[in-house]
């Protein structure tokens, strides 16, 4: 299967944190070929923006017809413009084109640099016209006219929580004639924020050029951001960069297999033979005989003797959506356990398969790289 082709229109960030190199670390990420026309040159770190340069709107717009014309493209993210004619430029274009359209309407740096003027600002209008959804933060949603202005243009808009005040962060999924879908997660206590917003615009662009639904796309983007935030690398002495390399949420409609669970006579020797070979213990709970460990490209491997293990071990296939899985499975005959939520965080169902090996389906969200019980990284 092709990855999905994912346009991002945007500025470029020196530091590679925001913008442009943001977009391509995560549209990479999460297994879409990443394409680009870039808007603006700019001289910034994590500490503020130096310097822009805006490019013509020819040049934006030919840059975006030569992706299209030749490699062809499933979704558009659009960021930072730099100028109104370039909104009217990128407008003119995508509105010949019949593709999702991912609008985030930046207009100041998480460093407080003001990257849109008032007449950009008002050109911004045709793009929410264009776009399938429209991302604003709480600065931004304010200067787009609020709630209620959004509501009168009919437009599907996530009224994003991050830079309001409190311990809980409330992102807010609008779309016309429809009840808003609420998420709640806890603020994380950390300054390498930087390109959050560049991030998951482009992290639910990307979903929605796999096929899949806004609702959901928006839910896996935020799971995208909240894993990259946690493995931000620590850089600069300001507004630092995600961490985008260390995150997997790579999950399609097909199941992946991500997790199998050995049994151990000996669980001291097992830990010692597996991080011999060069894993990663991430679990070490001798109580239980159980610990885990990570390759490097994110799969984990797990010894268990602490439950009477004595021939088979348990293989473990992570879902993006677990009751269709189950119920694909069912309708072609094979006999699933219901799922079950587990209090690690994980939601599991058990099936054998003709060896007597246990088949273990998973949905996982955050607790996939972060469960409560996972060593410190």
């Amino acid at each position: 299967m092709n990855p999905p082709r994912i346009l991002s229109i945007a500025g470029s960030d020196s530091s590679g944190g925001a913008g442009i190199q943001a977009d391509i670390k995560t549209i990479t990420m999460l297994g879409g070929y990443a394409m680009t026309a870039i808007t603006a040159i700019t001289a910034q770190n994590t500490l503020g923006v130096t310097g822009v340069e805006t490019l013509s709107p020819e040049m934006v717009a030919g840059q975006i017809d030569a992706c299209v014309g030749d490699i062809g493209v499933d979704a558009v993210k659009i960021g930072m413009l730099g100028s109104a004619a370039i909104a009217h430029a990128v407008a003119d274009t995508l509105e010949t084109l019949d593709v999702p359209v991912v609008f985030d309407p930046v207009m100041i740096a998480t460093s407080g640099s003001v990257l849109a003027d008032s007449n950009t600002i008002a050109a911004f209008e045709r793009l929410i016209g264009i776009a399938t959804l429209t991302t604003p933060n709480v600065p931004e949603l304010a200067a787009l006219g609020g709630n209620a202005a959004m509501t009168a243009r009919n437009a599907a808009y996530l009224a994003k929580g991050g830079d309001a005040e409190g311990e809980v962060v409330e992102d807010r999924l609008v779309l016309p004639g429809c009840n808003p879908v609420v998420w709640t997660a806890p603020r994380l206590d950390t300054r390498h924020n930087h390109g959050t917003g560049c991030t998951l615009s482009s992290a639910i662009a990307t979903f929605i050029g796999r096929g899949m639904a806004l609702e959901a796309a928006v839910e896996a983007g935020r799971s995208f951001v909240q894993l990259a935030l946690r493995d931000a690398p620590g850089f600069g002495a300001g507004h630092g960069p995600m961490g985008h390399p260390m995150v997997r949420l790579d999950l399609s409609g097909e199941l992946c297999l991500n997790q199998i669970t050995l049994p151990a006579r000996d669980l001291d020797a097992s830990v010692a033979f597996y991080k011999t070979l060069g894993l990663i213990q991430v679990v070490d709970s001798p109580k239980s005989g159980y610990a885990r460990f990570e390759a490097p490209g994110g799969v984990t491997l797990s010894v268990s003797a602490g439950h009477g293990e004595a021939v088979g071990g348990g293989i473990y296939f992570e879902c993006l959506d677990l009751d269709a899985a189950i119920s694909r499975l069912a309708n072609e005959g094979m006999a699933v356990e219901p799922a079950r939520d587990q209090h690690w965080g994980w939601r599991e169902a058990w099936l054998d398969d003709p060896a007597g090996n246990r088949v273990c389906l998973y949905s996982a969200g955050l607790s996939r790289r972060y469960p409560p019980w996972a060593l410190p990284r």
